[in-house]
């Protein structure tokens, strides 16, 4: 038997205003969309909003429905929705916030492991990485330069 080790990196900003620019803007088109979120259920909120390499923004927010699992998460409604109007640009950045009707959340939000695997699979389509930034509804922002840094042990079409 061996042991292997795996580690990730994230860059962490203490908050927005430390963001650059073009980030920072992306994460309030994020914060912005939230806002229009389908979450009658979990009353748990969060926006996405991606960057294109052809300039262009694709937002999403997470749509919930009464037959659990049917609903889609923020960063999915983005992907596919990206997929689906731009289908040959490359996804460069992803930004998502999150916050809770019913309590703050301070803390940076991931994707979840569905989102992953969707964001992996455009990560491989593209051949080239992803930044995602994420956050709750304030506080500290976690950046990370690909997919992996969140899914290190990824399963894509190599194993089919």
């Amino acid at each position: 038997m061996k042991k292997i080790t795996i580690t990730t990196e994230f860059s962490v900003y203490e908050s927005k205003e430390q963001l650059p620019s073009e980030i920072k803007e992306l994460m309030e088109m994020a914060i912005e969309i939230r806002k229009k979120a389908y979450a009658p259920y979990s009353k748990f909120r969060v926006g996405a909003a991606i960057l294109l390499d052809n300039g262009k923004i694709v937002l999403g927010s997470n749509q919930e429905n009464a037959a659990y699992p049917s609903g889609l998460c923020a960063e999915r409604v983005a992907i596919f929705q990206a997929g689906a109007i731009y289908p040959d640009a490359k996804i460069l950045k992803l930004a998502i916030s999150a916050t809770a009707d019913e309590k703050p959340v301070t803390s940076p939000i991931p994707p979840c492991g569905s989102c992953r695997q969707s964001i992996a699979e455009y990560e491989f389509k593209q051949n080239t990485p992803i930044e995602i930034f994420f956050m709750g509804e304030s506080g500290e922002i976690y950046k990370s330069d690909s997919l992996t840094n969140l899914l290190p042990l990824v399963f894509d079409k190599n194993y089919l």
